[in-house]
């Protein structure tokens, strides 16, 4: 077979020598339906839409007839949407006639239509497939659910690099949600592998087939390739914008606070450690709420009232850690660039509770929780609060915040777990803003390894 380069629009690609622009498949553009999984917030809504521009342009460009291209946040109401799986009846019930593929795409994964058309073409649709970049865990997680702790090899799609469902598979799928068939677990914790699992169980054990073209780097024939979930938007933010609140207790104090002082606490503009107790060597706030060996509701929202007062700095933006959070300062700031602060905002890494049945989306607390002045105090001014001292905060503050209509907004880069806790092929790839606990690992060595930069800019 001869190659040669494969040129439309600005675009340049290898592939089987063809005789014009126009692609000669089996597989026509106007049945594949490519989902971009975008967001409420107005920079990634943005970003969504103008991922959707490219594609249809390239489409025009080409020739030929058009995709539909969906953003994902755009399909209804329900914020729950984001896990795919409550959304897959709906596209069954209005895509699936005339679709014979549906590609789930992130809002910074780009496409090469003719590769695409070129993969979807070795596969029947009339069966059902789940293509994609195969990940594995190298051992077993509790991101995971400890799933398959006996047998790592099964596969999961990166998320970056897309992922595509044949029709068939898709309907198969939506028939079993409406028949109320219950999932493993009520949390959606890391989304392609709750995805994988379910297909797994429904679908009497049907694996992730591997595809080399849905690539995260670019390489010849690719039919997806991936930027960046740390976008460029200009110079970071100030340290004197962001305010840092570390909750801890009086039995960490020496344990957990020295490698905050080891790592990251130099990094930040405004801090202050909230405990049960003062400790005037750190120093530590007692916010008057005692420690509970759960969660930490009464405490969180102590702090979160703290933040309104003169008492701390005024900034855009409050970042809630624990104290065995492990976080780049300098990235988080790179990435709070993109967003308008005066936004009510909840940024960090997005779980859901029972979504299937209508529950709500939350901000782990673990990876840290970013906030937006504004969305405090629609917050604070809701009433919404703790039903115990010792509730889940992160929990409750995304039932309030969905009460609120205030969006989760999900960064990829916060991390709720260890870092051996994530595929290494995933993290080599990131530029990770955080990771969570101490767990058998050197704090110390993660951060200076994984979170550590050269100083990119530092302000006054």
């Amino acid at each position: 077979m001869f190659f040669g380069f494969f040129t439309c629009g600005l675009a340049v690609f290898v592939f089987p020598l063809l005789p014009s622009c126009r692609l000669r498949s089996s597989r026509r553009l106007d049945e594949v339906v490519i989902v971009i999984q975008s967001q409420r917030n107005s920079f990634h809504a943005r970003r969504g839409g103008q991922r959707k521009v490219e594609i249809l342009q390239e489409a025009l460009n080409l020739g030929q007839e058009i995709p539909t291209v969906l953003l994902l946040h755009e399909l209804s109401e329900y914020e729950g949407d984001w896990s795919i799986i409550p959304v897959l009846p709906h596209l069954s019930a209005t895509r699936s006639q005339s679709a014979s593929w549906f590609v789930f795409i992130e809002e910074e994964t780009k496409v090469t239509l003719p590769a695409l058309l070129q993969v979807l073409s070795r596969y029947q649709d009339k069966k059902e497939w789940f293509l994609g970049k195969r990940l594995h865990d190298n051992e077993a997680s509790i991101i995971h659910h400890y799933a398959f702790s006996e047998g790592l090899s099964f596969g999961y799609p990166d998320p970056a690099a897309g992922w595509a469902l044949s029709a068939a598979l898709l309907q198969s799928l939506a028939e079993q949600i409406q028949h109320e068939r219950s999932l493993k677990s009520d949390f959606t914790i890391d989304l392609t592998h709750e995805i994988a699992l379910f297909i797994w169980e429904e679908r009497n054990g049907l694996e992730l087939t591997d595809v080399p073209e849905f690539c995260t780097e670019l390489k010849d024939a690719c039919a997806t390739t991936f930027t960046t979930y740390l976008p460029h938007c200009g110079d970071p933010v100030s340290k004197k914008e962001l305010f840092v609140a570390v909750k801890t207790c009086q039995k960490f104090h020496s344990e957990r606070i020295s490698v905050v002082k080891a790592t990251w606490e130099k990094d930040a503009g405004s801090l202050e450690y909230y405990s049960d107790v003062t400790d005037p060597s750190i120093p530590t706030i007692s916010l008057g709420v005692a420690n509970t060996e759960r969660g930490h509701c009464g405490k969180t929202f102590a702090l979160l009232k703290r933040f309104l007062t003169p008492a701390v700095p005024q900034t855009d933006w409050l970042l809630i850690v624990d104290d065995d959070t492990l976080i780049s300062l300098p990235r988080l700031r790179r990435l709070l660039r993109c967003y308008d602060p005066k936004e009510p905002l909840v940024l960090g890494e997005r779980y859901g509770y029972a979504l299937v049945h209508n529950g709500y989306s939350y901000t782990t607390g673990g990876g840290g929780i970013v906030l937006s002045r504004p969305a405090v105090s629609k917050l604070l001014s809701s009433g919404c609060g703790c039903f115990s001292d010792d509730a889940p905060d992160d929990m409750v503050l995304g039932r309030c915040f969905t009460s609120l209509r205030i969006p989760i907004t999900n960064s990829p880069l916060f991390h709720q777990g260890r870092l051996n806790d994530y595929s290494e092929t995933l993290m080599s790839l990131q530029e990770a803003v955080s990771f969570h606990k101490h767990w058998n690992i050197d704090p110390v060595a993660v951060y200076e390894h994984w979170l550590k930069d050269a100083v990119l800019h530092e302000e006054l």
